[in-house]
């Protein structure tokens, strides 16, 4: 009887668990089904590929790397403030986590336009960031350097109060401390946040192509390039998935293979 029951539960739980593995793998094989993989290729060779990869390659890396020179001392903030301002904070952090990303794009116009809080203190000495390859960079870093951070604190919830304590005794300042135990200490948590910054980096759309513009060279992203294709020859548009596929498991893999085996 008591077997019957733990089938019966694990059937009930298994049903579920199951269609939700389907709702995320269907899709993937069906892209891989639909290739024509004799024309990956020559369609990967197009004149506006190469010059794709390499903008979303640079701005993504940009991205990572503001998102762990900004974002590490701001979840280390949050990690060990106990002021009631710090939920708050949390709280605006997570909005770009569920902004739909042309909102994202709109409020960065805003902020960094010819006219914006921002950007018409910028116009005067000739610098404009709409439009351009910071746009893109400035776009990727609002989307993912939420997932850094968060990921990151929660890494840094996990360390031991007492260790900073010794530290503290030791004369170690929290710049210190933090260099040379605590980050040590919670790499695993900075490369999965990398990771996951950097693939939502990879991906961005809809804030980039309101805020940055789809110009090939300047500010055509994979993505935007895969928005293209589609209206023009689906097949490219394809191809070029199956590569953003490729390269994002192989990032995913590596950062997070190297650190959390």
């Amino acid at each position: 009887m008591r077997y019957a029951a733990g089938w019966r539960s694990r059937v009930a739980l298994g049903i579920p668990a199951g269609l939700a593995l389907l709702l995320l793998v269907v899709p993937l094989v069906a892209l891989m089904l639909r290739a024509d993989w004799a024309r990956v290729p020559s369609d990967l060779a197009t004149p506006t590929v190469l010059p794709a990869l390499r903008l979303s390659l640079t701005t993504t890396s940009i991205t990572a790397a503001l998102c762990l020179l900004l974002g590490t001392p701001l979840a280390w903030f949050l990690a060990r403030s106990d002021h009631r301002a710090t939920s708050w904070v949390r709280a605006l952090l997570t909005v770009p986590l569920v902004l739909p990303p042309v909102v994202g794009g709109v409020a960065l116009l805003m902020t960094w336009g010819r006219t914006g809080l921002v950007g018409q203190h910028l116009t005067p000495f000739g610098i404009q960031i709409p439009f351009t390859t910071v746009a893109v960079v400035l776009a990727e870093t609002f989307v993912a350097m939420p997932y850094y951070v968060l990921a990151v604190e929660g890494a840094m919830r996990g360390l031991d109060p007492r260790l900073e304590a010794v530290a503290r005794t030791l004369g170690a300042t929290d710049l210190r401390y933090l260099r040379t135990v605590g980050i040590p200490l919670v790499l695993p948590g900075i490369a999965s946040g990398l990771a996951l910054a950097w693939a939502r980096a990879l991906g961005e759309f809809g804030a980039t192509i309101t805020f940055a513009g789809n110009f090939q060279g300047r500010t055509q992203t994979l993505p935007l390039l895969v928005y293209v294709e589609l209206e023009r020859d689906p097949q490219v548009a394809i191809s070029i998935s199956i590569m953003l596929l490729a390269v994002s498991v192989l990032v995913l893999g590596v950062l997070r293979g190297r650190w959390l085996r």
